[in-house]
C-alpha cells in the first residue's frame, strides 16, 4: 500500500510539473499581439518586400513555438505566411477551415471596418499536425492585413 502511495505521489507531481511545460510551448494572447506590432513595425521600417522576406522565414524573428504571422491585402490574398509558403500569392477568400467557416472571408469583412480584432476558428497547428481551436489577432496597416494567433487546448 506505501508503495502504491509513492508511486501515485511521484505520478501527480510529474503530471504536476509537466502541465507548466506544455503550457509553455504554445504562444499568449500578448505574445501574438506583440508579434503584429513587430511585423508592422518591421512593413514600415524595412518595406513590403524584405518584411515579407522575414515573416515567410521559418528561422526568423516572426517565429516562435506556435506564434507565426501572416499578411493578406483586402481582397483576400496572402502576402506572406509564416507557417505555410504554400499559401503565399493565393486568393484564399473561399478557404474555409474544418466547420465550413470561411474565416479569410470573415477576415477581410473585419478588416475592412476595424483596425483590429480577435477572430475565432479552426486551423492546422503546425507543431502538433492537428487541426485545433485558434484565436488569430489582426490589425489593418494601410490596406494591409497583419495577424498572429494562438492555438487553444481542446
Amino acid at each position: 500500500m506505501k508503495r502504491l502511495s509513492y508511486s501515485a505521489l511521484c505520478l501527480f507531481l510529474l503530471l504536476l510539473t509537466a502541465m507548466p511545460a506544455a503550457a509553455q510551448d504554445r504562444g499568449t494572447k500578448d505574445e501574438a499581439v506583440a508579434m503584429v506590432k513587430k511585423a508592422i513595425a518591421a512593413i514600415k521600417a524595412d518595406g513590403n518586400e524584405k518584411a515579407f522576406a522575414a515573416i515567410n522565414d521559418k528561422a526568423g524573428p516572426f517565429q516562435d513555438r506556435d506564434l507565426y504571422v501572416v499578411v493578406y491585402n483586402l481582397d483576400g490574398k496572402c502576402l506572406a505566411h509564416g507557417a505555410n509558403a504554400k499559401q503565399i500569392g493565393k486568393d484564399l477568400l473561399e478557404l474555409r477551415d474544418p466547420d465550413g467557416k470561411f474565416f479569410v472571408k470573415e477576415r477581410v469583412a473585419l478588416g475592412k471596418t476595424q483596425d483590429s480584432f480577435w477572430q475565432d476558428y479552426k486551423f492546422l497547428n503546425p507543431q502538433t499536425k492537428q487541426i485545433e481551436p485558434k484565436s488569430m489577432y489582426l490589425e489593418k496597416t494601410g490596406d494591409l492585413l497583419v495577424g498572429c494567433g494562438i492555438y487553444k487546448p481542446s
